[in-house]
């Protein structure tokens, strides 16, 4: 294990959920002045910079970075981001569905960007800064934190369902099963980069698939959207095994 890895381990959820406290306390404050508007991402650049400061004497280093890239490594990830996209999607299918029947489990629209900048800003947002701050706080802490306190199951669970609960309605499960992933990644690598790179590229393929798909196929299409729910089926079959196979071997 490399000194960056187990450095991280020594942070606290004490130091880290006052830093997130205060830094939404100061986001409520400006933002209700209108003294400057200061979205999540902004928090979660100060989150990253915090932990750049933190362990600026353990930074990852080469070994950690090639780990990421080994073909058993790399394989693996590149299963499991492919396969927790069909998951999405599948279940964005399924709240088209029971939308009209509970209003409240719609998939809530996207955001009207009004300029390239705001768009560039809401890519490297999802792509780059989200994944970085979400793994080193839901895996980085809040798993290796929770591990002392209860049951490894138990905090892997626990941690993938506060992750979640940042989604909305209509991805909130396969945001839950996706965590799970994350957290069966990082504790078989013992390496964070590793579910950091898998979230990165989550996020990527994602939004490519939202800037390819400019007609709407992919919700439009009766044959594709049949296509696709089969494969989110089959996908959804195979990551449970896995996570359960995964889960039962972790001590």
């Amino acid at each position: 294990m490399s000194l960056f890895n187990e450095k991280l381990k020594h942070i606290t959820l004490k130091e880290i959920l006052s830093l997130i406290i205060i830094l939404f306390l100061i986001q409520f404050f400006l933002n209700s002045l209108n003294i400057v508007q200061i979205d999540s991402m902004w928090i979660y650049l100060l989150v990253i910079l915090y932990f750049i400061f933190r362990l600026r004497d353990n930074l990852p280093d080469k070994n950690d970075y090639m780990n990421v890239f080994e073909k058993s490594t790399l394989k693996y990830v590149l299963l499991v981001v492919i396969l927790n996209i069909f998951i999405s999607y599948g279940f964005l299918y399924l709240s088209d569905f029971i939308s009209p029947i509970f209003p409240s489990f719609a998939v809530l629209p996207a955001g009207h960007v009004t300029s390239n900048s705001i768009l560039t800003l809401s890519l490297i947002a999802t792509i780059f800064v989200s994944p970085i701050a979400e793994e080193l706080i839901f895996r980085g802490v809040f798993l290796n934190r929770l591990k002392l306190i209860v049951p490894p199951i138990f905090a892997v669970l626990v941690s993938s369902l506060l992750f979640a609960s940042l989604h909305g309605y209509g991805s909130i499960i396969s945001a839950f099963i996706f965590a799970l992933c994350m957290a069966v990644l990082y504790l078989k690598t013992d390496n964070i980069l590793v579910p950091i790179f898998a979230h990165f590229l989550n996020n990527l393929i994602a939004e490519i698939i939202v800037f390819i798909d400019r007609g709407n196929v992919l919700f439009t299409n009766d044959a594709v959207v049949i296509a696709m729910s089969l494969l989110a089926i089959v996908s959804f079959v195979l990551i449970s095994n896995s996570i359960i196979r995964e889960l039962n071997s972790i001590k």
